[in-house]
């Protein structure tokens, strides 16, 4: 497989041994992944894993913005198939939304939405049949456009994890920092501006028909370690923002694919990304659905009193979608 052009955090076979182990027996305990009692042991049970692992899952600390856990092994018999959709796959991997759990436990606290994959707080992305030319994980066919995750809601997740079960075709994922790019002082203060929406993406039906009239938002903000951000152009209507302000989202645009990295997940990677600051995408590919297809598993983490969003998003109505969390604050 080629080389992953990302910061790589490795687990030594006794590492991935333990996180895993301790996996196999909150499942074995509870039953299912997405048992309330399992997810409310996952705080005890994180607390149990040796300096060694928990330093490992510290949260992403360099301006790449995301960095790869590897070490962890997937049995690809063992997996079964890739289900076609992700309402299909039951309890398939459930071993790996537990090791998912753990990891984004780690790092601070699994949310989940009531509007998506039935308030799940791992979801499963595969190509699905009829779903190819969407801007949603289900796609194939096109390029899925970089992004930060669930952009249009003020509760966002601040970290996102995507843990690979299966990528034979080595479709990679890609990523940019916008503390990577070189964007002009002048383009950073007009995008600072709440000018647009950004609206709910395909995979949020119900927030697509609510009745609140959609705020303006800005793309950039300042925060104390450097910029962060909050940016999905397929659904952002940028016709309507003023030539100088759309020149200046074109002028990002630019920046970030300039400054993107393409990263082709491996079988038990899980790929950190720190959703305010990195964009993230995937490449076109052609969906087979016989079962070998690319399966990621996706959780979404947020961590208490980051200084990475202005005040006012608190403000918003999030299109009346409500975030789960996994225990009770």
């Amino acid at each position: 497989m080629p080389t992953c052009p990302a910061p790589v955090r490795p687990l030594d076979d006794a590492a991935a041994a333990e996180l895993t182990a301790l996996a196999a027996k909150l499942l074995a305990d509870h039953n299912a992944a997405t048992s309330p009692e399992l997810l409310a042991a996952l705080p005890g049970t994180c607390a149990q894993l040796s300096d060694t692992v928990r330093h490992a899952l510290r949260p992403v600390d360099t301006a790449d913005g995301l960095f790869v856990l590897r070490g962890l092994h997937v049995d690809d018999t063992e997996l079964g198939p890739t289900p076609g959709h992700w309402s299909s796959v039951g309890d398939a991997g459930a071993l790996w939304d537990v090791v998912l759990l753990l990891v984004s436990t780690s790092m601070g606290t699994p949310i989940a939405w009531d509007g998506q994959q039935d308030g799940r707080f791992v979801h499963n992305i595969v190509p699905s049949p009829g779903h190819e030319s969407e801007q949603t994980g289900a796609s194939s066919d096109v390029l899925l456009t970089p992004h930060t995750e669930d952009a249009f809601h003020p509760g966002r997740a601040h970290l996102l994890l995507l843990c690979c079960l299966r990528n034979h075709d080595d479709i990679a994922t890609t990523a940019a920092s916008i503390r990577r790019t070189a964007l002009g002082q002048a383009d950073v203060e007009r995008l600072k501006r709440p000018v647009v929406p950004i609206l709910p993406d395909d995979a949020y039906e119900e927030a697509q028909r609510f009745a609140g009239r959609p705020a303006p938002v800005p793309t950039l903000f300042a925060a104390p370690e450097g910029l962060t951000m909050r940016f999905d152009p397929a659904y952002t209507p940028l016709d309507e923002a003023d030539a100088e302000w759309r020149e200046a989202y074109r002028r990002l645009q630019d920046e970030l694919a300039r400054v993107s990295v393409a990263v082709s997940l491996e079988p038990g990677d899980v790929l950190v990304v720190d959703n305010d600051v990195v964009v993230h995408g995937r490449v076109p590919f052609t969906a087979r659905y016989d079962g070998t297809d690319r399966w990621l598993k996706r959780a979404s983490v947020r961590v208490g009193g980051r200084p990475t969003r202005p005040a006012a998003e608190r403000g918003e109505h999030g299109y009346g979608q409500a975030a789960l969390t996994a225990w009770p604050a």
